[in-house]
């Protein structure tokens, strides 16, 4: 009897101490470093339940600045300069957490829902429907995107699946972009 209360008090101990995920977040320093912040996805990636959802949420409001503001080569070469530049961040982020590809770095997120949404009318449906897609990609990781998720470190390993992920959600997203269009079903612009 001793032991079995001995076992639940132990228990309960356990249930107010953070577990591993929550004391990486708190070493995150995203309101005080900027890498860290970019990589946390503008702090969305601090949430507890799937920050890469959140990631994405987060990049949504990114593509509508981008889109409705910037011409497309413009739209285009920031999308490329944040894939290169989020290896740097990534690679930091993960260095100073000392863990490869925590689930709270996001900016692999922001970068693969902009090259989804690339070309693509602006409408609140295809920007829904551009989540999900991703999402599904992102999480399924059909090959090679699981392949190389598994198989390549660092930064470029953070980013590169997240890239190929909105690669064949891009593709995805022009064959339904470009069936709606031609079958009248297309809803009006915003």
């Amino acid at each position: 009897m001793f032991n079995s209360v001995k076992q639940s008090l132990k228990q309960l101990a356990k249930q107010g101490k953070p577990n591993n995920k929550q004391k990486i977040r708190e070493n995150a320093r995203v309101f005080s470093d900027f890498n860290h912040f970019l990589g946390f996805g503008f702090g969305s990636g601090l949430s507890p339940i799937a920050p890469g959802t959140m990631g994405t949420i987060a990049a949504i409001p990114v593509y509508l600045l981008m889109v409705l503001t910037l011409p497309t080569w413009l739209y285009i070469s920031l999308t490329i300069l944040f894939f290169i530049v989020g290896i740097r961040i990534c690679q930091k982020v993960s260095d100073d957490l000392k863990v490869h590809d925590f689930s709270g770095i996001v900016w692999d997120e922001v970068v693969g829902y902009l090259i989804t949404m690339m070309f693509l009318p602006v409408t609140w449906e295809l920007i829904i429907i551009g989540f999900f897609v991703f999402r599904f990609f992102d999480v399924i990781k059909p090959w090679p995107i699981g392949w190389l998720d598994k198989h390549v470190s660092g930064g470029f390993g953070i980013m590169i699946d997240d890239v190929l992920a909105g690669l064949f959600s891009w593709v995805v997203m022009i064959l339904i972009s470009q069936y709606w269009l031609t079958t009248s079903l297309w809803p009006v612009n915003f």
